[in-house]
């Protein structure tokens, strides 16, 4: 039988190219995009790992479902080491055709070099000593788990695991070892899609918590202090994967419909609700939202995109001409970007600090 050790892969990032001092790309494509750097103390090391699930067939292509992780973390020394490009080099070539399909307004091929965008993540870094609160991350639907880089750079400088995590199959483009997997969605998912994209995503969430003791960077998480965020699709499938599950202390929604299944009354652990005052469905939003006791936060001018990394990207793109403002307001909103990432870091920030600061164990018995 084949043992659940070697069912997880952890496999590095290829080095990253040097940055680039000009707002020129290598490839005359556009500018070249910068990541806002976090803010903690400690230097960040970044790992990816693939997943296998032999017990589950993928609902959008059949055979053993997989997933790809990016795992964060406080690094002891990033001497050595090279910084992680955003998306591998693969990614970056599918994402510059699918950018304006998956989000209107993004600009099309041949207009940025988003291979030369650079986290502040360093490959194989050795981490920092010491056992950590665990936060796992699902992206929105359509987009892919490295566009939570600077939320989760944030997070793990000051002193968290954050564990992102890819769904092949709605994920724009995802690198496996067995190939490039694209999107399945072709606009807006109807119910029933949506339907099955959150079950799968429930059941990767809850996969990839089986498996935390057995990924590389084990010894320096804290299974007893674990929280799950997510944005939009992602939210949704947090809070409901953690209704019934007591290894998790805390879940941050950012903007995730909560009316697809029956509102998780009894929902007990603390819960962050975060919505942006421009998104389009607000008031859906504080409708599924109405009965459950968590904490409400409003993001002001801001829309539903600025909770990732599009809402420092976008902004960019518009000063290069490349993003019309419209189409800034409806992805990311009108604010300062840098005030609005700064608001959605202390948020959600001080809200994992504060909730798994000191969990007892027997808590997730």
């Amino acid at each position: 039988m084949t043992s659940r050790r070697t069912l997880l892969k952890g496999t590095l990032f290829g080095s990253a190219a040097a940055l680039l001092p000009t707002a020129a790309s290598a490839s005359g494509g556009g500018p070249v995009l910068r990541l806002p750097a976090p803010t903690g103390p400690y230097p960040v090391g970044v790992r990816t790992v693939h997943l296998t699930d032999p017990a589950r067939t993928d609902p959008w292509v059949g055979g053993v479902r997989e997933l790809m992780l990016t795992v964060l973390y406080p690094a002891r020394s990033v001497r050595g080491s090279s910084r992680a490009p955003q998306l591998t080099p693969a990614e970056a070539r599918e994402f510059a055709g699918l950018a304006p399909h998956v989000h209107p307004g993004l600009p099309g091929p041949g207009t940025v070099d988003w291979g030369a965008v650079l986290t502040h993540g360093y490959v194989g870094a050795p981490p920092l000593p010491g056992r950590r609160p665990v936060l796992v991350y699902s992206p929105g639907g359509g987009d892919s788990r490295t566009l939570g880089t600077t939320l989760a750079e944030d997070l793990a400088s000051h002193g968290r695991v954050v564990v992102l995590v890819d769904h092949p199959g709605d994920a724009s483009q995802v690198e496996l070892p067995t190939g490039l997997r694209t999107t399945v969605l072709l606009g807006p998912p109807d119910p029933a899609t949506f339907r099955t994209m959150v079950d799968t995503r429930i059941a990767d969430l809850r996969l990839v918590l089986d498996r935390l003791g057995d990924l590389p960077l084990a010894r320096v998480m804290d299974s007893c202090r674990i929280g799950l965020y997510g944005h939009s699709a992602g939210g949704t499938a947090a809070v409901y994967a953690a209704h019934d599950d007591r290894r998790v202390g805390a879940v941050a929604n950012l903007e995730g419909y909560l009316d697809l299944y029956p509102t998780p009354v009894g929902f007990t652990r603390p819960l962050l609700l975060f919505r942006t005052d421009g998104f389009d469905g607000a008031a859906r939003i504080e409708s599924s939202w109405a009965a459950l006791p968590g904490r409400r936060v409003l993001l002001s001018d801001a829309n539903h995109w600025a909770f990732t990394d599009y809402g420092s990207l976008v902004p960019r793109l518009q000063t290069a001409g490349l993003v019309t403002a419209t189409a800034r307001a409806a992805l990311v909103g009108t604010g300062d970007p840098a005030l609005t990432l700064a608001e959605t870091r202390r948020r959600v920030g001080t809200f994992f600090a504060r909730h798994l600061l000191q969990r007892d164990c027997e808590a997730t018995a």
